[in-house]
Protein backbone atom coordinates (compact mmCIF):
# COMPACT_ATOMS: atom_id res chain seq x y z
CA UNK A 1 0.00 0.00 0.00
CA UNK A 2 1.53 3.12 -1.33
CA UNK A 3 2.28 6.05 1.01
CA UNK A 4 -0.15 8.43 -0.67
CA UNK A 5 -3.23 7.01 0.76
CA UNK A 6 -2.45 9.16 3.44
CA UNK A 7 -4.37 11.72 3.33
CA UNK A 8 -3.92 14.85 5.78
CA UNK A 9 -0.76 16.21 7.64
CA UNK A 10 -0.30 18.48 10.26
CA UNK A 11 2.75 20.03 8.53
CA UNK A 12 0.60 21.11 5.66
CA UNK A 13 -2.04 23.12 8.01
CA UNK A 14 -2.36 26.21 6.36
CA UNK A 15 -0.87 29.03 9.29
CA UNK A 16 -4.49 31.25 8.81
CA UNK A 17 -6.67 28.81 9.73
CA UNK A 18 -4.53 29.06 13.55
CA UNK A 19 -6.11 31.60 15.92
CA UNK A 20 -4.57 31.82 19.55
CA UNK A 21 -7.07 32.39 21.99
CA UNK A 22 -6.03 31.60 25.76
CA UNK A 23 -3.50 29.38 24.44
CA UNK A 24 -5.21 27.42 22.34
CA UNK A 25 -4.99 27.38 18.69
CA UNK A 26 -9.09 26.94 17.10
CA UNK A 27 -10.78 27.34 13.60
CA UNK A 28 -14.07 27.36 12.55
CA UNK A 29 -14.82 23.62 11.24
CA UNK A 30 -15.99 24.48 8.15
CA UNK A 31 -19.82 23.82 8.57
CA UNK A 32 -20.10 27.20 10.73
CA UNK A 33 -19.65 25.87 14.13
CA UNK A 34 -16.89 27.07 16.82
CA UNK A 35 -14.29 24.26 17.51
CA UNK A 36 -14.33 23.60 20.98
CA UNK A 37 -11.78 25.21 23.39
CA UNK A 38 -10.95 24.16 26.85
CA UNK A 39 -9.32 25.21 29.94
CA UNK A 40 -7.62 22.87 32.59
CA UNK A 41 -9.62 22.09 35.88
CA UNK A 42 -6.83 22.34 38.15
CA UNK A 43 -8.97 20.69 41.44
CA UNK A 44 -9.60 17.41 39.52
CA UNK A 45 -9.21 14.80 41.11
CA UNK A 46 -9.74 15.23 44.66
CA UNK A 47 -6.67 14.23 46.86
CA UNK A 48 -6.67 10.50 48.14
CA UNK A 49 -7.12 8.77 50.84
CA UNK A 50 -5.29 6.55 53.15
CA UNK A 51 -1.87 7.80 52.28
CA UNK A 52 -2.32 7.10 48.79
CA UNK A 53 -0.38 8.19 45.37
CA UNK A 54 -0.80 7.78 42.02
CA UNK A 55 1.38 5.85 39.35
CA UNK A 56 1.57 5.95 35.71
CA UNK A 57 -1.93 6.52 34.34
CA UNK A 58 -2.02 3.96 31.56
CA UNK A 59 -5.89 4.08 31.22
CA UNK A 60 -8.56 6.64 31.92
CA UNK A 61 -12.42 5.83 30.67
CA UNK A 62 -15.87 6.96 31.65
CA UNK A 63 -19.20 5.69 31.96
CA UNK A 64 -22.66 5.75 31.70
CA UNK A 65 -23.01 8.11 34.77
CA UNK A 66 -20.01 10.28 33.67
CA UNK A 67 -18.13 8.50 36.24
CA UNK A 68 -14.40 8.73 35.68
CA UNK A 69 -11.54 5.53 35.53
CA UNK A 70 -8.79 5.49 36.09
CA UNK A 71 -6.50 2.19 35.60
CA UNK A 72 -3.03 3.32 37.15
CA UNK A 73 0.32 1.44 37.66
CA UNK A 74 1.71 0.95 41.47
CA UNK A 75 4.88 -0.51 40.53
CA UNK A 76 5.85 2.19 38.75
CA UNK A 77 6.34 3.81 41.91
CA UNK A 78 9.45 4.95 42.97
CA UNK A 79 10.63 4.01 46.44
CA UNK A 80 10.64 7.67 47.33
CA UNK A 81 7.65 7.76 46.49
CA UNK A 82 5.72 4.51 47.97
CA UNK A 83 8.69 5.35 51.10
CA UNK A 84 6.10 4.77 53.76
CA UNK A 85 5.61 1.03 52.76
CA UNK A 86 9.20 0.40 53.12
CA UNK A 87 10.51 -1.59 55.76
CA UNK A 88 11.75 0.21 58.07
CA UNK A 89 9.66 3.15 56.55
CA UNK A 90 11.83 5.93 55.40
CA UNK A 91 9.42 8.88 54.97
CA UNK A 92 5.92 9.60 56.27
CA UNK A 93 4.27 9.35 52.29
CA UNK A 94 2.74 7.53 50.33
CA UNK A 95 1.43 4.17 49.80
CA UNK A 96 0.61 3.00 46.28
CA UNK A 97 -3.34 3.35 45.67
CA UNK A 98 -5.25 0.08 44.14
CA UNK A 99 -4.88 -0.43 40.19
CA UNK A 100 -8.85 0.93 39.46
CA UNK A 101 -10.10 3.91 40.49
CA UNK A 102 -13.52 5.05 40.19
CA UNK A 103 -14.33 8.95 40.32
CA UNK A 104 -17.12 11.60 40.38
CA UNK A 105 -17.02 13.94 37.76
CA UNK A 106 -16.05 16.53 40.73
CA UNK A 107 -12.88 14.38 41.38
CA UNK A 108 -14.20 12.64 45.05
CA UNK A 109 -13.03 8.70 44.87
CA UNK A 110 -16.09 6.71 44.91
CA UNK A 111 -14.42 3.16 44.75
CA UNK A 112 -11.15 1.14 43.96
CA UNK A 113 -9.75 -1.81 43.80
CA UNK A 114 -7.58 -4.09 41.64
CA UNK A 115 -4.52 -6.57 41.59
CA UNK A 116 -4.07 -10.24 41.53
CA UNK A 117 -7.24 -12.40 42.51
CA UNK A 118 -8.40 -16.07 41.71
CA UNK A 119 -9.29 -16.92 38.48
CA UNK A 120 -7.53 -14.46 36.29
CA UNK A 121 -4.60 -13.27 35.79
CA UNK A 122 -3.82 -9.88 36.49
CA UNK A 123 -1.32 -7.88 33.96
CA UNK A 124 2.35 -7.65 34.87
CA UNK A 125 2.23 -3.92 33.27
CA UNK A 126 -1.75 -2.17 33.48
CA UNK A 127 -2.35 -0.42 30.15
CA UNK A 128 -6.13 0.14 29.20
CA UNK A 129 -9.11 0.47 30.49
CA UNK A 130 -13.04 0.98 28.98
CA UNK A 131 -16.22 0.82 30.62
CA UNK A 132 -19.24 -0.62 28.37
CA UNK A 133 -22.73 0.40 28.49
CA UNK A 134 -23.91 -2.61 30.81
CA UNK A 135 -21.37 -1.54 33.32
CA UNK A 136 -18.72 -3.75 32.82
CA UNK A 137 -14.60 -3.14 33.32
CA UNK A 138 -12.73 -4.39 30.54
CA UNK A 139 -8.63 -4.16 30.97
CA UNK A 140 -5.42 -4.84 29.13
CA UNK A 141 -2.20 -5.55 29.57
CA UNK A 142 1.30 -4.81 27.92
CA UNK A 143 3.55 -7.08 30.08
CA UNK A 144 6.38 -8.95 29.09
CA UNK A 145 4.18 -12.29 29.02
CA UNK A 146 0.67 -10.13 29.04
CA UNK A 147 -1.57 -12.12 26.36
CA UNK A 148 -5.33 -11.82 28.18
CA UNK A 149 -8.31 -8.82 28.11
CA UNK A 150 -10.11 -9.55 31.55
CA UNK A 151 -13.84 -7.69 32.35
CA UNK A 152 -15.07 -7.28 35.66
CA UNK A 153 -18.29 -5.88 37.35
CA UNK A 154 -17.77 -2.60 38.59
CA UNK A 155 -17.62 -3.44 42.01
CA UNK A 156 -14.28 -5.37 41.14
CA UNK A 157 -15.54 -8.85 40.68
CA UNK A 158 -14.26 -11.02 37.98
CA UNK A 159 -16.27 -11.98 35.13
CA UNK A 160 -14.44 -13.35 31.68
CA UNK A 161 -10.85 -13.69 30.45
CA UNK A 162 -9.79 -13.74 27.52
CA UNK A 163 -6.81 -14.88 26.61
CA UNK A 164 -3.56 -15.99 28.42
CA UNK A 165 0.12 -15.21 30.37
CA UNK A 166 2.86 -16.34 28.86
CA UNK A 167 5.75 -16.76 26.22
CA UNK A 168 4.42 -14.26 23.21
CA UNK A 169 3.28 -16.25 19.72
CA UNK A 170 2.41 -13.72 17.39
CA UNK A 171 -0.57 -12.85 15.03
CA UNK A 172 -1.80 -16.19 13.84
CA UNK A 173 -2.85 -17.01 17.24
CA UNK A 174 -6.67 -16.13 17.96
CA UNK A 175 -6.28 -18.22 21.29
CA UNK A 176 -4.29 -14.95 23.06
CA UNK A 177 -3.36 -11.47 23.22
CA UNK A 178 -0.11 -10.25 22.55
CA UNK A 179 1.00 -7.00 25.22
CA UNK A 180 -2.75 -5.85 24.15
CA UNK A 181 -3.42 -1.23 24.47
CA UNK A 182 -6.59 -0.04 23.86
CA UNK A 183 -9.86 -1.90 24.23
CA UNK A 184 -13.89 -0.73 23.63
CA UNK A 185 -16.58 -3.26 23.48
CA UNK A 186 -19.43 -2.52 20.53
CA UNK A 187 -22.57 -3.10 22.57
CA UNK A 188 -25.56 -3.56 20.26
CA UNK A 189 -23.12 -6.16 18.07
CA UNK A 190 -21.83 -7.47 21.50
CA UNK A 191 -18.26 -7.68 20.33
CA UNK A 192 -15.17 -6.38 21.88
CA UNK A 193 -12.43 -4.99 19.85
CA UNK A 194 -8.52 -5.10 21.06
CA UNK A 195 -5.75 -2.47 19.73
CA UNK A 196 -3.21 -5.08 19.66
CA UNK A 197 -0.82 -4.27 21.02
CA UNK A 198 2.76 -4.22 21.69
CA UNK A 199 3.51 -7.45 20.05
CA UNK A 200 1.04 -8.29 17.59
CA UNK A 201 0.38 -5.76 15.03
CA UNK A 202 -3.55 -6.33 14.49
CA UNK A 203 -7.27 -5.57 15.83
CA UNK A 204 -9.10 -8.42 17.21
CA UNK A 205 -12.92 -8.79 18.00
CA UNK A 206 -14.45 -11.19 20.15
CA UNK A 207 -17.60 -11.89 21.51
CA UNK A 208 -17.95 -9.56 25.10
CA UNK A 209 -20.28 -12.72 26.28
CA UNK A 210 -18.04 -16.13 25.90
CA UNK A 211 -14.62 -14.61 24.22
CA UNK A 212 -15.04 -16.48 21.10
CA UNK A 213 -13.35 -14.94 18.55
CA UNK A 214 -14.70 -13.10 15.94
CA UNK A 215 -12.20 -11.89 13.12
CA UNK A 216 -8.97 -10.11 12.56
CA UNK A 217 -7.20 -7.50 10.46
CA UNK A 218 -4.33 -5.74 9.81
CA UNK A 219 -3.26 -2.33 8.09
CA UNK A 220 -5.38 -1.25 4.78
CA UNK A 221 -7.54 -4.33 6.20
CA UNK A 222 -4.44 -7.14 5.11
CA UNK A 223 -3.76 -10.24 7.29
CA UNK A 224 -1.00 -8.73 10.31
CA UNK A 225 2.58 -9.97 9.60
CA UNK A 226 5.02 -11.17 12.20
CA UNK A 227 7.97 -10.45 9.28
CA UNK A 228 9.11 -7.10 11.84
CA UNK A 229 10.15 -8.01 15.43
CA UNK A 230 8.42 -5.47 17.95
CA UNK A 231 9.72 -2.16 17.49
CA UNK A 232 8.90 0.75 19.70
CA UNK A 233 11.14 3.15 19.12
CA UNK A 234 12.39 4.60 16.10
CA UNK A 235 15.23 7.29 15.01
CA UNK A 236 13.70 8.51 12.24
CA UNK A 237 9.98 8.72 10.60
CA UNK A 238 8.72 5.61 9.17
CA UNK A 239 9.54 4.10 6.10
CA UNK A 240 7.24 3.36 3.05
CA UNK A 241 7.52 -0.29 3.96
CA UNK A 242 7.01 0.17 7.50
CA UNK A 243 3.71 1.97 6.53
CA UNK A 244 2.71 -1.00 4.67
CA UNK A 245 1.63 -2.81 8.46
CA UNK A 246 0.84 -1.62 11.89
CA UNK A 247 3.97 -0.67 13.97
CA UNK A 248 4.11 -1.26 16.95
CA UNK A 249 1.99 -0.41 18.92
CA UNK A 250 -1.39 -0.75 17.55
CA UNK A 251 -2.35 1.76 21.09
CA UNK A 252 -6.31 2.35 20.78
CA UNK A 253 -9.75 0.99 18.72
CA UNK A 254 -12.45 3.40 19.10
CA UNK A 255 -16.01 2.91 17.14
CA UNK A 256 -18.03 6.03 16.27
CA UNK A 257 -21.85 5.78 15.99
CA UNK A 258 -21.85 5.32 12.12
CA UNK A 259 -19.86 1.89 12.75
CA UNK A 260 -16.82 3.62 11.23
CA UNK A 261 -13.81 2.02 13.63
CA UNK A 262 -10.82 4.34 14.32
CA UNK A 263 -7.53 2.77 15.08
CA UNK A 264 -4.22 4.43 16.78
CA UNK A 265 -1.49 3.01 14.58
CA UNK A 266 0.98 5.15 16.98
CA UNK A 267 4.47 4.94 15.94
CA UNK A 268 3.43 5.34 12.22
CA UNK A 269 1.97 8.57 13.02
CA UNK A 270 -1.47 7.99 12.00
CA UNK A 271 -5.22 6.83 12.32
CA UNK A 272 -6.90 3.95 10.08
CA UNK A 273 -10.12 3.90 9.51
CA UNK A 274 -12.03 0.53 9.18
CA UNK A 275 -15.21 -0.52 8.41
CA UNK A 276 -16.50 -3.11 11.66
CA UNK A 277 -15.49 -5.53 8.89
CA UNK A 278 -12.34 -4.91 8.48
CA UNK A 279 -12.62 -3.17 5.46
CA UNK A 280 -10.03 -0.29 4.58
CA UNK A 281 -11.60 3.04 4.77
CA UNK A 282 -9.13 6.23 4.80
CA UNK A 283 -5.89 7.14 6.97
CA UNK A 284 -5.25 10.01 8.36
CA UNK A 285 -1.50 11.57 8.81
CA UNK A 286 -0.63 13.09 12.00
CA UNK A 287 2.65 15.35 12.75
CA UNK A 288 4.55 12.61 10.23
CA UNK A 289 8.05 13.77 11.18
CA UNK A 290 7.47 12.18 14.76
CA UNK A 291 9.99 9.29 15.50
CA UNK A 292 10.87 8.25 18.83
CA UNK A 293 7.37 6.37 20.07
CA UNK A 294 5.11 8.19 17.52
CA UNK A 295 2.37 11.10 17.46
CA UNK A 296 -1.10 9.00 17.99
CA UNK A 297 -1.33 7.66 20.76
CA UNK A 298 -5.39 7.82 21.50
CA UNK A 299 -8.64 9.57 20.43
CA UNK A 300 -12.29 9.92 21.21
CA UNK A 301 -15.17 11.44 19.66
CA UNK A 302 -16.54 14.38 20.28
CA UNK A 303 -20.52 13.81 22.14
CA UNK A 304 -21.80 16.12 19.61
CA UNK A 305 -25.08 13.78 17.38
CA UNK A 306 -22.75 14.19 14.36
CA UNK A 307 -19.45 13.07 16.33
CA UNK A 308 -17.62 15.82 14.10
CA UNK A 309 -14.30 15.83 15.94
CA UNK A 310 -12.01 13.63 16.34
CA UNK A 311 -9.85 14.71 19.42
CA UNK A 312 -6.41 13.07 19.65
CA UNK A 313 -3.44 12.69 22.80
CA UNK A 314 -0.03 12.95 20.67
CA UNK A 315 2.02 11.66 23.48
CA UNK A 316 5.18 12.47 21.79
CA UNK A 317 4.74 15.88 20.81
CA UNK A 318 2.85 16.47 24.21
CA UNK A 319 0.15 17.96 22.80
CA UNK A 320 -4.00 17.15 22.07
CA UNK A 321 -5.01 17.94 18.43
CA UNK A 322 -8.81 18.36 17.22
CA UNK A 323 -9.62 17.09 13.95
CA UNK A 324 -12.16 17.44 11.48
CA UNK A 325 -13.70 13.73 11.33
CA UNK A 326 -14.78 14.44 7.87
CA UNK A 327 -11.72 15.62 6.33
CA UNK A 328 -9.11 14.59 8.83
CA UNK A 329 -8.20 18.54 9.03
CA UNK A 330 -6.34 19.81 12.41
CA UNK A 331 -8.48 22.28 13.40
CA UNK A 332 -7.15 22.89 17.28
CA UNK A 333 -4.14 22.43 19.39
CA UNK A 334 -4.04 22.35 23.22
CA UNK A 335 -0.93 22.03 25.83
CA UNK A 336 2.58 21.43 25.35
CA UNK A 337 5.42 19.66 27.20
CA UNK A 338 5.48 20.45 30.83
CA UNK A 339 4.54 19.68 34.28
CA UNK A 340 2.18 22.97 34.93
CA UNK A 341 -1.67 22.33 35.24
CA UNK A 342 -2.40 22.27 31.54
CA UNK A 343 0.41 20.93 30.12
CA UNK A 344 1.55 17.36 29.72
CA UNK A 345 4.36 14.93 29.87
CA UNK A 346 3.84 11.81 28.03
CA UNK A 347 0.40 12.19 27.39
CA UNK A 348 -0.98 8.28 27.30
CA UNK A 349 -4.83 7.83 26.69
CA UNK A 350 -7.69 10.34 27.16
CA UNK A 351 -11.55 9.69 27.96
CA UNK A 352 -14.78 12.23 27.07
CA UNK A 353 -18.33 12.64 28.95
CA UNK A 354 -21.26 13.77 27.97
CA UNK A 355 -20.67 17.18 28.78
CA UNK A 356 -17.47 17.28 26.25
CA UNK A 357 -15.23 17.12 29.44
CA UNK A 358 -11.79 15.61 28.75
CA UNK A 359 -9.76 13.86 30.89
CA UNK A 360 -6.59 12.69 30.31
CA UNK A 361 -3.71 10.52 31.84
CA UNK A 362 0.54 10.67 31.91
CA UNK A 363 2.73 7.66 31.87
CA UNK A 364 6.80 7.69 32.50
CA UNK A 365 7.00 10.20 35.01
CA UNK A 366 4.17 12.11 34.25
CA UNK A 367 2.29 10.08 36.94
CA UNK A 368 -1.28 11.85 36.85
CA UNK A 369 -4.66 12.37 35.37
CA UNK A 370 -5.33 15.93 34.33
CA UNK A 371 -9.31 17.50 33.89
CA UNK A 372 -9.71 20.08 31.03
CA UNK A 373 -12.91 21.70 30.56
CA UNK A 374 -14.82 23.30 27.54
CA UNK A 375 -15.33 26.92 27.45
CA UNK A 376 -18.52 28.54 26.56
Amino acid sequence: MKHSFRTWAVASLPLALILFIGGCASAPDGGGTAVPKYRVDGTWPKALPNNWILGQVSGIATDADDHVWMLQRPGSLTDDERGATLVPAQSKCCAPAPPVLEFDANGNLLRSWGGPGAGYDWPQNEHGIHVDAQGFVWITGNGEKDGQVLKFTRDGRFVLQIGKVGPQTGNADTTRLGQAAGVEVDGPANEVYVADGYYNKRVIVFDATTGGFKRTWGAYGKPPSDLDKPNLRRTAPPTEAQLTQFGNPVHCVRIARDGLVYVCDRLNNRIQVFHKDGRFVKEITIEPLTSGNGSVWDLVLSRDPQQRWLLLADGRNNQVLTLSRQTGEVLSTLGRPGRYAGEFHWIHDLAIDSGGNLYFGEVDTGKRAQKFVPLP
